[in-house]
Formats: C-alpha cells, sequence, structure tokens
C-alpha cells in the first residue's frame, strides 16, 4: 500500500503557492506510505543549453561547494549548485551524459535523482510529514507536482527506492501496486542497451514509457503499450515538462480519485488527500475507469 498525489497549478496565480497545496497533499498519505517518500517539482524552464540536476547524497555532511568546484575544474562547465540537507539542485549547460561519466569517474557517493529543464526531485527515508519539513516543500513553487508515499513490499527501503522514479529528461512516474512481470521487462530493455539502477518494479515501468517515447511515441501512445507489456495491478501518475497523465490497470484494484476546477487539477489516493483544497466541494469529483488515459497539459 502506497500514497500518490499530484497537482496542477491552471491557474498561474496558485503557482508560487504549491507547496501549500501539496503537503497536506502528501503528509496525510503517510499512513499509507511511512516508509518514505518523494516529490517532483515542474517550475519555469532553464534556458537552452543549460540544464537542472537534482542530486541526493549519502551523508547529510556532504561538501556541495567542493563538489561543484570540483565539477566544473572536471568537466569545464560553470555548475551553479544550491544545496538543502542531502539534497542539491546544479545548474549547468554540462550534457546528461558528462555529468554521468563524470560521478563515474569520481565514484562519489552521490546519486543523481534526475536531468530535464523544468523538474527538480526530493526523496529520502522517514515520514512524509518529516521530510517535507526537512526540504521545505511548503515553499516551492511550479506548474505541478507529482509525490508518493512508499510503504515497501517488494524491495529495499532508500531514497534510490523511493519515488518519484526517473528517466530521460523531464519524466517521471510514481506508482501504487505492484508488477508481476519487471524483470521480463527489465531484459527487453537492458538488450536495448537501457541501464537499471534498482531491483524496484517501478522502474520497470518508468525506463519502459521512455524507451518507447525516446523512439517516437507520445506518453499517451506509449501507455497503450504498456496496458499490453505491463502485468500487475498499478495506479500510475507521470508527468512530463508541461502534463500530468494518470492510469489504472484493468482491474482498477488500486485506489485513484480526481478534482478537477477551472483553476487546478488535483489527484490522490484517497479523497482525504484533496479536503484542504480551495474550491474543492465545487470541483468535479470522479474516480478514474480502468485502462483509459488521463492527461492534462500545464
Amino acid at each position: 500500500m502506497c500514497g500518490i498525489v499530484g497537482f496542477m497549478a491552471r491557474d498561474a496565480r496558485l503557482r508560487d503557492r504549491l507547496g501549500d497545496f501539496v503537503v497536506p497533499m502528501l503528509t496525510c498519505m503517510g499512513e499509507r506510505g511511512p516508509d518514505s517518500a518523494g516529490l517532483a517539482v515542474f517550475s519555469e524552464p532553464v534556458e537552452p543549453p543549460l540544464r537542472r540536476y537534482s542530486f541526493y547524497a549519502a551523508s547529510r555532511e556532504f561538501n556541495w561547494g567542493a563538489f561543484s568546484a570540483q565539477f566544473a575544474a572536471d568537466v569545464g562547465a560553470s555548475a551553479e549548485v544550491a544545496s538543502l540537507a542531502s539534497h542539491a539542485i546544479m545548474i549547468s549547460a554540462a550534457g546528461p551524459q558528462a555529468v554521468r561519466d563524470w560521478l563515474a569517474a569520481r565514484n562519489l557517493p552521490v546519486h543523481l535523482l534526475s536531468v530535464g529543464r523544468t523538474i527538480d526531485v526530493y526523496k529520502d527515508e522517514g515520514h512524509p510529514d518529516q521530510i517535507a519539513r526537512r526540504y521545505n516543500f511548503a515553499g516551492l513553487s511550479g506548474t505541478h507536482a507529482v509525490g508518493h508515499t512508499r510503504m515497501a513490499t517488494e524491495s529495499a527501503v532508500s531514497p534510490a527506492h523511493a519515488h518519484p522514479f526517473t528517466a530521460g529528461e523531464d519524466f517521471c512516474l510514481v506508482h501504487n501496486g505492484s508488477l508481476s512481470n519487471p524483470y521480463s521487462v527489465r531484459r527487453k530493455l537492458e538488450k536495448k542497451g537501457i541501464r537499471f539502477e534498482t531491483d524496484n518494479d517501478t522502474e520497470a515501468a518508468c525506463r519502459f514509457l521512455e524507451w518507447r517515447m525516446s523512439e517516437g511515441d507520445t506518453l499517451e501512445a506509449a501507455l497503450e503499450q504498456a496496458f499490453i507489456e505491463l502485468d500487475g495491478f498499478y495506479t500510475l501518475l507521470m508527468a512530463t515538462a508541461d502534463k500530468l497523465v494518470l492510469v489504472r490497470d484493468a482491474f482498477a484494484c488500486k485506489p485513484a480519485v480526481v478534482a478537477e476546477t477551472d483553476a487546478y487539477v488535483a489527484i490522490g489516493s484517497e479523497y482525504r488527500a484533496l479536503a484542504h483544497l480551495p474550491g474543492v466541494n465545487e470541483a468535479r469529483i470522479f474516480e478514474p475507469v480502468p485502462e483509459q488515459i488521463y492527461s492534462w497539459t500545464a
């Protein structure tokens, strides 16, 4: 049992208060997932060729200043780094492969969480309330966000195994449920040169969808293929730079509820995650039906 939440601010006036809306959604789902939690936030894009990189360090005492200086010296690209606790956001013109190669060569105790022009990712062990306070989620702004609270059932409790999972650029996925064929999906993708970082079943779904998109599919078309390829029980909530997308499997046994108004779209595993939102009593509230793709654009 896990909790998923998502919020998209259709009204631009709500975007500076994104954290105010999302934090109560995330923390009240702590009963569904007390082991770890995470949040992906999408905001205004940095200008090309810049990208945003989210990192997690094994120690909260990690020296991010030295990290930034060493990166600039080795890679030859400037790096603006803002850190908080175990996390840091780096903005740099260096390409994703150059960043990954540098991390591997230096063998640093740092995990790359996300890459893109709009996405920042935070995830950690502990109760969602603790994590929200640790990383000041209440102060976040942006167009939309996707969050997850985890109760581990099939792999370790760690920041790497926490959701959201990411692949490619400006794409993330959170999952409530369990896939029964993640290793067959994984073997198929590994033959195509796609590398995995964990043994979590959700990573297989995330990388499968990103692979389909890298082959030219839209996210919606990739999901149509996923209905064929992925076996198990799942509610999947995904985000790109400008979209929230929600699907449930053919049996729809994992809960989800949507509240939609002119000002926002909000998604939660339970209605109580949405009850605090302004105007929710007048919202269009519904339960998504099986194997239907719901897509909203910022």
